[in-house]
C-alpha cells in the first residue's frame, strides 16, 4: 500500500531543522503516541535532517502513514542531493566512519525507530532514509478522515518562533537529565542493597559451615555413641542368648521351654537391633571391611533357605528360591550379600500374608552384575514411600504394622552395605499387589582386597586330656559363667579370675592347658594381658583364645593373632563352638 502524505518540509536553512523537529513532534502528538515517543521521532527526525544538510547539500522531509499487514506506522523520509553512501551495511552496524561524521546519527535514529532503510540514488547520486514508527495500542487508528484531520490542525496552529523550539528541547533535554540522575540515584540504592545483600549471604555461608562442622562432629558423635553403646548392650545380650542355650539341655518342662523361648525371642530380636546400629556405625565410620571370596550364588541359596525356614509360621505362605542355574561364580563378599537378602526376606515374610515370597538371581545384560530379586504378594508400597524406607529409622504406618515390630534399620543398612560392594539396592512396588525388592551387585568385587579371616587348621584334634584346665579370665561375672559352663566337659577343671592380674596370677600358679581371655576389662585390659603372658617364660607357651562382643577389625586382629591362637565373639558361643575352639588351641600348642 502506498504511503499517505500528510506533511512534507524542505531542507536548505538551518532554521528548517527546527521546523523539521517542530512538524514531526507535532504530527507524533496528533497521531496519539506518548510524549516520550513523540521526543524521539523528533530527535531522530532533526538528527537525519542535519545529516542530509550538512552533508548531502539540502533534501526534504515527508511525512505519512503506512499500513503493512494490518498495523500502521507513522513513516518520515528524508532525502537529499548528496554524494551518496557507499557501504549502507557498515553505516547501519556501527562500524562505518567518515571523515565528515556521517553515519553516527544513523546509528543513533536506528535503535530509537522500529525500522530504518537507507537507499542510494541512481549512479550513487543523493540518499534516501527511510523510519517508521509503529502506532501504539492505544492510538485510534488513522483512517482517510483522521489524517484530513491533522493536516488541517497542521495548517491551523501558530508557527513557533526557533527559539520556542530550542526552549522546548532544552526542557526535553533538562527532563532527560533528571530522569538520567533518577535513574543513577537508583542504580545507587540497588548496587548498597546488593552490597548489603552480599555481605548477608558471606555472612550466611560463614554460618552454614560453622554448622555443617557442627553437624560433622555431632554425626561423628552419634557414631562413637552407637558402636560403643552397642558393644555395652552386646555382652548382656550375648550373655542371655547363651544362657538360654544352656538351659535348653536342662529338663524344664513344657512350660518351662515356653518361657525359654519366649526369653530367646526377645533376646534375638535385641540382638538384631543392637547387631544393625553396630553395623551402621562402623559403615558411618569407615570401619567396616570386605572380605571378598569366591562363592556360588546356588550354595548362598541353599544357606538361606535352611536359616530362613523357621521364620515360616504362616501355613499359607511359602518361601520359593528359584534355582540359580547357569549364575557364574562370585567373588564379593558372601557374608554381606547374604546380610542384604537376609533383611529383603525377612521382611516380605513379615508382611505378606498369603501367597509366596520368590527368591531369584540373573546376570546383567553386560555380565558384570548379578541382580538379586525377592519377590512378594504382600501389602505393596505406596510410590511416595518407596524412597523413605531406605531412610533409617522410617517405618510406613500400615495396618500389619500394628502386629509387626521393627526398628527401620533393616533397609538403610543393605543399602550402605550394598554401596560398600559397589552395588545398589531398589524397590518396585503396587500397593495391593506386593513389591520387589532388588541388589544388584557386582560379580567381582573392584575395592581393595582384604586378606580373608583366621580360619582353624583341617587337622584333627587330639584328644581332650582328662586333667584339662582351662582359666576363664573374664570381669563380667555372667559372661565368665557362660564361657566356663560351654568349655566344661567331662575332665576338665575350670579355673575363672575376675580381672586381668588376677588372670596373670592364676596363669603363673595353676598353669592351665588353655586361657579363654576377654578384652575389655578394667584395670588392665586383654592386650595387656595377653602381652604379659607372652613376655613370661612361665606362661608364654599357654594357648590364648580372646573371647569378646567388641568388633575386632583385621588389622587388630592380625596383630592380635601373632600371640593368640584364636578370636571368638561371644554372639558365637555355642557348647560346639567352645569345645572346637579349645580343641583347636590345644592342637596349635601341639
Amino acid at each position: 500500500m502506498a504511503i499517505i502524505p500528510i506533511s512534507s518540509i524542505s531542507l536548505h536553512f538551518e532554521y528548517d531543522l527546527v521546523a523539521a523537529r517542530r512538524r514531526a513532534r507535532q504530527i507524533a502528538a496528533l497521531a496519539g503516541f506518548d510524549e516520550q515517543d513523540q521526543t524521539r521521532i523528533a530527535t531522530v527526525t532533526s538528527e537525519i535532517a542535519r545529516n542530509a544538510l550538512r552533508y548531502g547539500g539540502g533534501g526534504r522531509l515527508e511525512v505519512g502513514v503506512d499500513e503493512r499487514g494490518g498495523s500502521q506506522a507513522l513513516v518520515l523520509t528524508v532525502s537529499d542531493r548528496g554524494p551518496g553512501i557507499g557501504n549502507v551495511e557498515e553505516v547501519l552496524s556501527g562500524r562505518y566512519r567518515s571523515e565528515t561524521g556521517m553515519g553516527i546519527g544513523i546509528v543513533g535514529a536506528r535503535r530509537l525507530m522500529d525500522d530504518l532503510q537507507i537507499n542510494t540514488g541512481p549512479g550513487g547520486k543523493g540518499t534516501t532514509v527511510v523510519m517508521r514508527k509503529l502506532m501504539p495500542a492505544s492510538a485510534r487508528p488513522l483512517t482517510q478522515e483522521a489524517i484530513l484531520k491533522i493536516v488541517d490542525e497542521l495548517a491551523r496552529q501558530r508557527p513557533e518562533s526557533p527559539l520556542e523550539e530550542i526552549q522546548q528541547q532544552n526542557g526535553e533535554l533538562l527532563q532527560a537529565l533528571a530522569e538520567l540522575t533518577e535513574r543513577e540515584e537508583a542504580l545507587d540504592r540497588l548496587n548498597q542493597e546488593l552490597e548489603d545483600t552480599n555481605r548477608g549471604v558471606l555472612a550466611l555461608y560463614a554460618e552454614l559451615d560453622e554448622k555443617a562442622e557442627s553437624l560433622r562432629r555431632s554425626d561423628q558423635v552419634k557414631s562413637r555413641f552407637l558402636s560403643d553403646m552397642s558393644h555395652e548392650f552386646r555382652t548382656p545380650v550375648n550373655s542371655i542368648l547363651a544362657l538360654t542355650r544352656l538351659l535348653e539341655e536342662a529338663n524344664l518342662g513344657p512350660e518351662g521351654f515356653k518361657q525359654l523361648g519366649l526369653i530367646r525371642r526377645a533376646a534375638e530380636d535385641l540382638e538384631s537391633l543392637v547387631n544393625d546400629l553396630l553395623d551402621l556405625a562402623k559403615i558411618e565410620a569407615g570401619k567396616i571391611e570386605i572380605r571378598p571370596a569366591e562363592f556360588e550364588v546356588w550354595n548362598l541359596f541353599s544357606a538361606l533357605r535352611g536359616m530362613l525356614r523357621p521364620l515360616l509360621v504362616n501355613r499359607s505362605l511359602s518361601l520359593v528360591f528359584d534355582d540359580p542355574e547357569g549364575m557364574p561364580p562370585m567373588l564379593t563378599d558372601e557374608g554381606k550379600v547374604s546380610q542384604i537378602l537376609r533383611n529383603f526376606i525377612s521382611n516380605a515374610l513379615k508382611y505378606t500374608e498369603a501367597g509366596e515370597v520368590r527368591v531369584s538371581a540373573s546376570v546383567s545384560l553386560d555380565g558384570q552384575c548379578v541382580t538379586f530379586n525377592v519377590a512378594d504378594t504382600g501389602i505393596g508400597i505406596a510410590p511416595q514411600d518407596q524412597e523413605r524406607i531406605f531412610e533409617e529409622f522410617t517405618q510406613i504406618e500400615n495396618p500389619l504394622q500394628r502386629w509387626q515390630k521393627g526398628t527401620g534399620l533393616g533397609l538403610p543398612l543393605t543399602r550402605k552395605l550394598a554401596t560398600l560392594l559397589g552395588g545398589a539396592v531398589g524397590v518396585r512396588s503396587t500397593p495391593g499387589l506386593g513389591s520387589t525388592f532388588w541388589a544388584e551387585i557386582p560379580i567381582r568385587y573392584s575395592g581393595k582386597d582384604v586378606a580373608p579371616g583366621f580360619e582353624l587348621p583341617g587337622s584333627v584334634a587330639p584328644p581332650t586330656p582328662a586333667n584339662l584346665r582351662v582359666l576363664v579370665i573374664d570381669d563380667d561375672d555372667t559372661a565368665r559363667y557362660t564361657v566356663a559352663s560351654f568349655a566344661s566337659r567331662p575332665g576338665t577343671q575350670i579355673i575363672q579370675a575376675e580381672n586381668g592380674l588376677t588372670g596373670i596370677a592364676r596363669a603363673q600358679t595353676d598353669r592351665p592347658d588353655v586361657i579363654l581371655l576377654d578384652l575389655m576389662m578394667p584395670g588392665i585390659g586383654g592386650h595387656e594381658v595377653l602381652q604379659r603372658l607372652k613376655s613370661d617364660p612361665a606362661t608364654a607357651s599357654i594357648p590364648v583364645v580372646i573371647v569378646t562382643s567388641r568388633f575386632v577389625n583385621e588389622d587388630e586382629r592380625q596383630q592380635i593373632l601373632t600371640k593368640a591362637v584364636d578370636v571368638l565373639y561371644k554372639g558365637d558361643l555355642a557348647r560346639e563352638t567352645v569345645t572346637r575352639v579349645i580343641d583347636g588351641a590345644l592342637a596349635k600348642a601341639g
